[in-house]
């Protein structure tokens, strides 16, 4: 108990001072861009090919050490504390994203990677917590694997048995990132009940189509990418309703159950306006160390700048906006606009405390 208390309680303070500290430091500074968190995408290269994934390409380089270190100097000063790694599969490099957490962390970074765990293994993990990580994302879509979705707990459930096991130990927490799809419904919830057994959280997607402005030379699955049809409203209405239902009794989920509600919305094309503060409070920052405001744009070829020399015009964001937001139910920045209001701020806080 004494063990549980001490790293719940951690991560309750690494949570204020890497979200809460930087949300006001951006409240301050609100007319300026001052990101909560901003994406590093180290990699595009990916050990696996999902039908629903358009932001990976082998063809392309990945990040060098000396850019990702002038990323993390560069949203240090501008009062960040919270970067994801992003790909393609980032564990493609593993020395090179030790680095990069061990950097991070080193000055003062919540420092979360998401993965699809296959290129994990036990050394990796003990080296990863040590070297700082604060929350580990594993993208599993199935619990076995099935067309088209390769990312399955089966898969990977040593390292996943073991990342459980070392969680307290070195103080890092772990979630499942599931991407809602047409042939994996019933999985969702089958992996939602998994989290819960093991006081762990959720994080979920609603696989969308990518939009008009999205280049996709690249993107081998243009014709099936696996997003939900009408045949499958009634199916993927009802499992949301489940997990609404359930986050009211507790479990643990990364999106607010307003959220969750849009997904609903979304399926029948009917969102309404939400508060996307990317480029504003949130961004990507590509391999090569150019910006983009968030993941739909990462391919787009626009000049946003790069770090250190950012572009994010407040009027070209609000014209973009305009176009993307009734098509867009972004987890990342629909979650950040509902918990950039004041008062869901605590709830936000609640949730990395009550992990493990």
């Amino acid at each position: 108990m004494l063990q549980t208390f001490h790293y719940k309680s951690l991560n309750g303070l690494r949570a204020f001072r890497r979200w809460a500290i930087p949300y006001f430091n951006s409240r301050i500074h609100s007319n300026e861009f001052r990101p909560v968190l901003c994406y590093l995408y180290t990699e595009w290269h990916c050990n696996i090919d999902c039908s629903y994934c358009f932001q990976y390409s082998n063809e392309l380089p990945g990040m060098d050490l000396e850019t990702a270190k002038s990323a993390v100097d560069w949203l240090k000063s501008l009062g960040c504390r919270v970067i994801p790694l992003m790909g393609g599969e980032p564990l493609m490099h593993k020395d090179f994203v030790l680095d990069v957490i061990r950097y991070g962390a080193e000055n003062g970074f919540f420092m979360y990677l998401p993965t699809n765990g296959y290129l994990m293994d036990k050394p990796f993990i003990d080296e990863v917590g040590r070297a700082g990580v604060a929350a580990i994302n594993l993208a599993v879509d199935c619990v076995s694997p099935r067309k088209g979705l390769p990312k399955a707990l089966l898969s990977i459930e040593p390292q996943f048995r073991y990342l459980i096991e070392r969680q307290r130990e070195y103080g890092y927490i772990v979630f499942f990132n599931i991407n809602i799809c047409r042939t994996n419904i019933k999985d969702v919830k089958l992996l939602t009940e998994i989290a819960h057994q093991n006081h762990i959280g959720t994080d979920y997607h609603l696989n969308e189509p990518p939009h008009y402005f999205v280049n996709l030379d690249h993107y081998k699955h243009q014709d099936d990418m696996l997003n939900i049809t009408s045949n499958e409203y009634d199916d993927a209405e009802d499992l949301l309703d489940w997990l609404i239902d359930k986050q009211r009794q507790g479990w643990l989920m990364v999106n607010s159950i307003t959220h969750l509600k849009a997904f609903k919305e979304r399926i029948h094309g009917q969102m309404r306006h939400w508060d996307c503060r990317a480029g504003h409070n949130g961004a990507l920052i590509r391999p090569d160390g150019t910006l983009s405001p968030c993941f739909d744009m990462i391919t787009h070829e626009h000049d946003w700048g790069r770090i250190w020399e950012p572009k994010f015009d407040k009027e070209e964001l609000r014209i973009l906006k305009e176009k993307c937001l009734p098509f867009c139910s972004s987890t990342c920045f629909y979650n950040m606009g509902h918990y950039y209001k004041l008062r869901f701020l605590p709830q936000w806080i609640r949730k990395h405390i009550r992990v493990g």
